[in-house]
């Protein structure tokens, strides 16, 4: 029961401050996830439930431009795709939702280039 609870309240606490960051979901999110070999981002507009923008290190035009795909390399490639993907879409601002990882890595490394390609967050 205690670890569920935890686990309960962490995910509260994440929810928290990405509801904050997002001005009460008024701005899309940028969500991503990683796992031991791939890294992926979405963009999110929770008020309508739907995806805006996304990329992937599976994505075929991400694959061919990188070496592996567990790296900053590839998450950097990654990061930049998700934000050509949701400039087109017509997306300028959104909530960078990091999820439980730490701002570091991989993680910092998509959030960087999203930036440098014209998301602002």
């Amino acid at each position: 029961m205690a670890k569920t609870a935890a686990k309960q309240r962490r995910s509260w606490r994440v929810r928290k401050v990405v509801k904050k960051a997002s001005d009460g979901n008024k701005r899309p999110r940028l969500s991503v996830h990683r796992s031991g070999q791939h890294i992926y981002a979405q963009v999110i507009d929770d008020a309508k439930g739907v995806t805006l923008a996304a990329a992937s290190s599976v994505d075929a035009d991400v694959k061919k431009a990188i070496k592996s795909t567990s790296n900053k390399g590839a998450a950097a490639a990654v990061g930049k795709l998700v934000a050509e993907r949701a400039k087109k879409a017509g997306v300028e601002k959104v909530a960078f939702d990091r999820g439980s990882y730490a701002f570091h890595g991989r993680v910092k490394a998509l959030a960087e280039a999203a930036r440098e390609a014209g998301l602002s967050f």
